[in-house]
């Protein structure tokens, strides 16, 4: 697999089931902790299959709580396991895209927060969360808010949110907004130049999915038209950024 592939490189043990395209492969190691390092390390240890079974995961949309669920399920493929990332609330799909997911090894249900209120989505989930438990199977959910502020009409379902562990995502700061910037573009063998690096946090969205999938464009960008990042060159991949959560 590389880290700069259009899309999805779906492999026997990972299956994204929706027609979601990656700008990268979002991996764990490349999400900086930051003020975040107990709730990584707790999405690394489920992933392989030596942590907590159900873990949930909440904040504001620049904390890279997709980014988080995605790594989770690329690395329990590359430890051989079975697992399956879902946005829940996606156009064009319906509750019963959950089923069987039991035979799983992991399941991630992202943007719990955009089926509240849906009581067939709603009953979905919370038969899947019952499903996974007899089976001794995993899952990261993630929403925008923590359980008992999700608009949730399944008191049931509630419960089941609480039975692991709860981490509230914060944002990057400053500094580390920046070290993530460097860490990847030294990574992909490219210069960021201070003056660009700057630019991009003065214009640019600081979530880690944002900056990771940035720094893979100016890679791209950079390659085709043999020549150095520069401000230009980033204003015009910014222009085109649809941006990520």
């Amino acid at each position: 697999m590389t880290g700069s592939g259009r899309g999805p490189v779906p492999t026997p043990a990972l299956q994204l089931h929706l027609p979601i395209e990656l700008v990268r492969e979002p991996t764990l190691a490349e999400y900086l902790p930051g003020p975040n390092a107990e709730a990584v390390a707790a999405v690394r240890g489920t992933a392989s299959g030596q942590g907590e079974p159900f873990i949930f995961l909440f904040g504001p949309p620049e904390t890279g709580k997709t980014h988080l669920l995605q790594a989770a399920c690329l690395a329990a493929a590359r430890a051989g396991r079975q697992a399956h990332y879902i946005p829940l609330g996606r156009p064009g799909i319906a509750p019963d895209i959950l089923e069987a997911l039991e035979r799983l090894d992991l399941v991630a249900l992202d943007d719990v927060h955009r089926i509240a209120g849906q009581p067939a989505w709603e009953r979905a989930v919370f038969d899947l969360f019952n499903r996974l438990r007899e089976r001794g199977r995993a899952l990261v959910a993630a929403a925008a808010q923590p359980p008992d502020d999700l608009a949730l009409g399944l008191a049931d379902l509630r419960s089941r949110l609480h039975w692991g562990p709860r981490y509230r995502l914060l944002p990057l700061t400053e500094p580390d907004s920046e070290t993530l910037l460097n860490e990847s573009a030294r990574r992909r063998g490219i210069p960021l130049p201070p003056e660009v690096t700057r630019y991009i946090l003065t214009h640019h969205p600081r979530n880690p999915c944002a900056l990771l999938d940035l720094v893979a464009r100016i890679d791209s960008l950079s390659l085709r038209e043999q020549r150095p990042p520069t401000i230009p060159l980033v204003r015009r991949i910014m222009r085109d950024d649809a941006g990520c959560r």
